[in-house]
């Protein structure tokens, strides 16, 4: 079946939409992103696309940082991607990927005097971390501060960073990576906001502590408090509170909620998924692929 993108403003088949090696987002990580999950319901026979404003009002955002100027509202980016996906024709779970970047193809480190374009792109993608219950190890690379990143914005180029993180923890035989920040305290995963269980309550790290404000971070704090009556406290979180938590588990897009088995050669818990991640896992695939009637209105369908 063929995949399609969207590209210099227009609709075109994904193996025709290629940029000249000179553009300048490619040298610099000038451009910010966006990931979207499409969730395929059988029984529907629709795929239900995740929190489609949530993410454009952030790349959005980005834009503003990155003095990124395109053309679109809020709602026009929708719209484009309601229609991407369809062309696509696909019955399965899916992944859009929105770009916004500086176009101008010219060298030279800067944002100003630089043009910029949007695309976006959508392809099949299934689970992001390949295991029911993660290993993971606490970086030696650490979260880049606000004094020298823009921790709320997904820009490119700060995604070298999570890049030596993910590999790093890879080639020393986990799954995934925990970062922490500069001050020592626990940020997030690679590519993923982290939650822990203790003493009954959820424990995330606050905004303050160079975070992603994670889309699916903010749902799970929503579905926990309102549907489990659980208690979420965001503060910081010490390094060792990871191996003293009852259960863990990464949230993103692309992560859904991943239970976390072990840190550091620890085990979290009894080494299994705990009763209240797996109780939020049931309950945030329901709401992402349009079974909770609850929660329709984070859900756009495509079909």
């Amino acid at each position: 079946m063929p995949q399609y993108a969207y590209f210099q403003k227009q609709f075109m088949p994904l193996a025709e939409a290629n940029t000249n090696i000179m553009t300048n987002f490619l040298h610099y990580g000038t451009a910010v992103f966006e990931g979207i999950r499409g969730n395929w319901n059988e029984e529907q026979n629709q795929i239900y696309l995740f929190r489609l404003k949530e993410h454009y009002e952030r790349l959005l955002n980005g834009c503003k940082v990155m003095k990124i100027q395109i053309p679109y509202s809020n709602d026009d980016l929708c719209k484009l991607t309601v229609e991407l996906t369809a062309r696509s024709g696909l019955k399965e779970n899916v992944y859009v990927r929105p770009v916004a970047y500086k176009s101008t193809e010219a060298m030279g480190v800067r944002l100003h005097n630089l043009e910029s374009d949007f695309f976006a792109l959508v392809i099949p993608w299934g689970r992001y971390l390949d295991t029911d219950a993660c290993r993971v190890g606490v970086s030696s690379w650490r979260r880049p501060g606000s004094n020298c990143s823009v921790p709320q914005a997904k820009i490119t180029g700060q995604y070298v960073n999570s890049a030596f993180a993910k590999t790093e923890a890879h080639d020393a035989g986990f799954d995934e990576a925990i970062v922490l920040n500069e001050s020592g305290r626990v940020a997030e995963g690679s590519g993923e906001n982290i939650f822990l269980v203790i003493d009954g309550k959820l424990i995330t790290p606050s905004v303050y502590e160079n975070i992603l404000v994670g889309i699916t971070r903010a749902t799970v704090i929503e579905l926990a408090k309102n549907e489990l009556g659980i208690e979420v406290i965001e503060r910081p979180v010490e390094r060792t509170e990871l191996y003293l938590a009852r259960e863990a588990f990464f949230t993103g897009t692309a992560a859904h909620v991943s239970p976390i088995a072990e840190v550091d050669h620890r085990l979290v818990g009894d080494g299994k998924v705990g009763p209240i991640t797996k109780e939020l896992q049931t309950l945030y695939h329901d709401v992402i692929e349009g079974k909770n009637p609850k929660y329709m209105h984070w859900c756009t369908p495509v079909y």
